[in-house]
């Protein structure tokens, strides 16, 4: 099916909800897996797999140390890009956009909804520092499942979410022979433009 600037949803957010339902419905591992990719104040790129776990009109939410690599880069140059891609539909969606933190309030809600493994993974895991062997992960580990004993774990200062605020949204429909369908939204003050871009 070809997407129109007819057919498509003219609320960008609205119509990633139907992409990703659509991915949902063919029980995809992890559809809602995302790349994002940020750079260093002087334009060094890196980027990684993610995975989004909520979205609305002001933007896409995602959870992470605020002292690992990439937390530390999107802190110094907050333009960021995510990438949607789902191969069984022939579909990719791209973001482009300013990043923040995320309210308090609801990366303690979603600390809280994660498993006790993973809280404690949140405490014991310093990202994108060097160690010296995998037992002194297990070995902090475990010594925080002694000190959290029978008690709630709290969200630590370190970890929390981010939220990225789109500028452009993208949508990519494949085709035979690479006529591909690519409708752009961009962010005006009075709402979305869309724009029509060639393969």
């Amino acid at each position: 099916m070809n997407l129109t600037k007819d057919s498509i949803n003219k609320d960008p957010i609205k119509q990633f909800s139907l992409w990703l339902d659509d991915a949902k419905k063919l029980d995809l591992k992890d559809p809602n897996a995302m790349n994002l990719a940020s750079s260093t104040k002087d334009g060094v790129p890196s980027s990684r797999m993610l995975l989004l776990k909520s979205f609305d009109k002001k933007g896409f939410v995602f959870y992470t140390n605020y002292d690992s690599r990439k937390s530390n880069e999107i802190l110094q140059n907050p333009l960021v890009a995510l990438n949607f891609f789902w191969d069984a539909l022939e579909r990719q969606v791209r973001v482009e956009g300013k990043i923040e933190k995320a309210d308090k309030v609801i990366s303690d809600k979603y600390f809280n909804s994660r498993s006790r493994l993973s809280q404690l993974s949140a405490h014991a895991s310093k990202q994108s520092q060097v160690i010296k062997n995998y037992d002194e992960l297990t070995d902090k580990l475990n010594s925080l499942e002694e000190k959290f004993k029978d008690q709630d774990i709290p969200r630590p200062d370190h970890w929390g979410g981010f939220i990225v605020i789109p500028e452009t949204i993208e949508f990519w429909q494949g085709h035979d022979g690479r006529l591909h369908d690519r409708l752009k939204f961009k962010k005006e003050h009075s709402g979305w433009i869309i724009n029509r871009l060639s393969p």
